[in-house]
């Protein structure tokens, strides 16, 4: 028997997150919008722990959830996000991390959005880090974006030109990802140990060119675990420098001019990072001053390829 559309299509890229991906799919069993009208595709992108017997125990306990396991073993998250949205049903797209949880009425709200503004292109909503142990003394806002907190604005608006909502709390319309082609799989996110990133921000200005817009909803919300393992001077190197490449991956075709422009705006943001850092300084705050510019230096040496 063909199985029947339902409204909104779920999908979870996974890679070694079986500590955390059941907290995950718990949260959208829990959601106040009913099962019916859902579905929870999880991708699993070569995971080598639990994860594909964590997921499959809880699918066969909760036959309620309409739930399911699927593989993708180009190794990516743009492969996988893109593997997933060929098997969606859905008509709305909404991606969320592996070791996220949603907040109960996160699907309702989404649902309850296309329908007010059915001229939207994409939504992004807040995404809340919960920290693990704890928040180190470093941390500051100009960093936190790294491992994913995201808080653009206090109310519901679009995005600005220059900005985008982040992959781990994001919808779409199944229609308009199909229509340009997805993710850009030159960006896979992470892949082993190096990282090509700004697949989101790829994807989202190739969505506004479509001339939609682009909203924020900040009652749209997700917790992000940031473990210990995200809290290292090498994760935040491989999460910066990747943001480089990305950009380098970007502007091919630009030639000489749209390299020397990017760089020139790495520059200025290297300087602003200074600043910042100065700042912190003279507020007693000395931690959270090498952060912000180690932060602007590697994604300088992620996109000279270094």
């Amino acid at each position: 028997m063909k199985q029947k559309n339902v409204d909104i299509s779920v999908i979870i890229c996974s890679y070694n997150r079986a500590k955390y991906i059941l907290d995950a799919l718990k949260s959208l069993s829990e959601q106040s919008l009913p099962k019916s009208t859902f579905e929870v595709i999880v991708v699993d992108n070569n995971s080598t722990d639990a994860t594909a017997t964590v997921c499959s125990e809880y699918m066969k306990e909760n036959t309620g959830l309409n739930a399911f396991y699927i593989t993708e073993t180009q190794q990516g998250s743009s492969f996988a996000r893109n593997t997933g949205a060929k098997k969606a049903r859905g008509q709305i797209l909404v991606f969320m991390d592996d070791d996220a949880v949603a907040k109960e009425d996160f699907l309702e709200k989404i649902v309850s959005f296309f329908d007010k503004h059915p001229e939207a292109g994409g939504l992004g909503g807040r995404i809340i880090p919960l920290y693990i142990p704890c928040e180190p003394k470093w941390m500051s806002h100009f960093v936190s974006s790294l491992v994913g907190n995201f808080n653009y604005s206090h109310q519901l608006t679009t995005f600005s030109e220059d900005k985008y909502p982040l992959e781990s709390n994001m919808a779409v319309k199944k229609s308009d990802f199909d229509t340009i082609g997805g993710f850009n799989e030159n960006l896979p996110g992470v892949k082993g140990t190096l990282r090509i990133g700004g697949e989101g921000k790829d994807f989202f200005f190739r969505l506004k060119k479509l001339g939609k817009p682009i909203f924020y909803d900040p009652s749209v919300q997700v917790q992000h675990v940031i473990e210990t393992s995200k809290l290292t001077r090498e994760y935040m190197y491989r999460v910066a420098s990747g943001i480089g490449r990305g950009e380098r991956v970007r502007i091919r075709g630009k030639g000489k001019i749209g390299f020397v422009l990017k760089m020139t705006e790495y520059l200025f943001k290297l300087g602003a990072s200074f600043t910042l850092g100065l700042l912190y300084l003279l507020q007693g705050k000395p931690a959270k001053s090498l952060p912000i510019i180690q932060f602007r230096i590697d994604a300088i040496k992620g996109f000279i390829g270094f």
